[in-house]
């Protein structure tokens, strides 16, 4: 009894595992691959990572490739595969400026990019290794250095919509994010993109609303890309407060009397976050970037019981700025001063997730390297003095010469 009643639970076992297999292998057959490749459009701001999947495929293809035009028809196509898929890149090991090639992955057959630029925008085609198209994107990634941060708290607003002719250009913000901070006053802001509106856009491209696309598409033609040129991304940034989470107070409790005690001597101080400490040489460069943080995440500073708020703190507030945040949520402190010392706390998502202890010294040595921007700009200095002395040196000695040619040459005057 026990064997036959052991031998159906088996049975109905591998038939709920056979249709768990069936109905992800069905997934693709309920969206057909369009008869005419058509292109979907997608816009993310600079440092993003993001993911294309591909929508449709054969049922008989085991496996996709990703292909990279930079237009349509270039015949300089990039392979973003090595066809055993075996690629697989984490973004916590991408840097910022690396080649596309070492920034992607593909994880149940979508393509994942990380950190993108916008020398990544073009075209994205999923296929196979005989290149056979099934889905493509238009990937637009618009670049931050220009972006205009708009303060709503100090009455500001954003851009307003431009129109030329048939031609309208305006901006397309996204939900905003959750506050910055929990317990006291916080931020959340939104990015906003470019898009605009034209009956004159390729029909070879997907739109979610009717004419109505990206301003790097490539559905848009060169002489509307030059009118929608000046109209940047925007960041709209408003002030907020919600409360901590309880368990957050209990713990913060818990951690005030042990903090208490410590005081007293009976046990060492405890750190609400994980803190790492560095060593910094005074008037050197620094950038601290948050821990598993993204360009799309809410993440603040502080500096010990300073909040920096981006109304202050911002890139491009102030163009003197010696600290500031930049569009990627990392902290920038040019030139360290001994008042920079303290700890530095990262918030993110509205949680408080790390500290960074900085020390400023001007003692010890400090190892030269080229990759040091500074060690760079010194070589460069020494080099051109060393030409603009070696030029004066062979200046001096042909004038000498000069003048002695025309010392010993013969007089002809009778």
């Amino acid at each position: 009894m026990h064997l036959a009643l052991t031998t159906v639970l088996l049975w109905a076992w591998g038939g709920l595992q056979a249709f768990e297999i069936v109905e992800k292998e069905n997934i693709f057959q309920k969206t057909p691959c369009p008869a005419f490749l058509m292109f979907e459009n997608a816009a993310y701001l600079a440092d993003m990572s993001f993911e294309l999947p591909c929508h449709c495929k054969p049922e008989e293809v085991p496996a996709v490739v990703w292909f990279y035009q930079k237009h349509l028809g270039s015949s300089h196509t990039k392979v973003l595969t090595d066809f055993d898929g075996r690629v697989l890149t984490e973004a916590a090991q991408v840097r910022v400026g690396s080649d596309m090639l070492a920034r992607f992955s593909i994880r149940m057959f979508s393509l994942l990019v990380f950190r993108a630029q916008p020398e990544d925008s073009g075209l994205y085609f999923c296929g196979t290794r005989k290149g056979d198209y099934f889905y493509a994107y238009d990937v637009d990634i618009q670049n931050s250095e220009g972006m205009v941060a708009t303060f709503q708290d100090e009455g500001q607003e954003p851009f307003a919509d431009e129109y030329y002719g048939h031609l309208h250009v305006f901006t397309t913000f996204w939900e905003w994010t959750p506050c910055d901070r929990c317990g006291v006053r916080g931020e959340q802001w939104r990015i906003g993109l470019c898009y605009l509106q034209s009956p004159d856009l390729s029909p070879r491209y997907l739109k979610a609303v009717p004419d109505v696309v990206s301003c790097g598409s490539r559905a848009v033609p060169r002489k509307l890309q030059t009118k929608a040129r000046d109209h940047t991304p925007e960041l709209l940034v408003r002030s907020c407060i919600v409360p901590c989470e309880k368990t957050k107070t209990i713990r913060e409790g818990v951690l005030a009397i042990v903090n208490y005690v410590s005081k007293v001597g009976s046990r060492p101080w405890v750190p609400q976050v994980p803190i790492q400490f560095h060593q910094q040489r005074l008037g050197h460069g620094l950038i601290i970037s948050c821990p598993g943080a993204r360009p799309e995440h809410a993440v603040a500073w502080d500096k010990d019981r300073q909040h920096l708020y981006r109304t202050q703190y911002l890139k491009g507030v102030n163009r003197s700025m010696r600290v500031f945040i930049d569009h990627g949520n990392q902290l920038h402190i040019r030139f360290t001063q001994l008042d920079d010392r303290g700890i530095y706390y990262c918030w993110r998502q509205g949680v408080r997730v790390a500290g960074f202890r900085l020390g400023v010294t001007s003692r010890g040595r400090y190892p030269a390297s080229l990759s040091d921007p500074e060690t760079r700009s010194a070589v460069e200095l020494t080099l051109i003095g060393y030409l603009f002395i070696t030029a004066v040196f062979v200046a001096i000695h042909l004038c000498r010469c000069c003048c002695y040619l025309f010392q010993c040459c013969p007089n002809f005057s009778p």
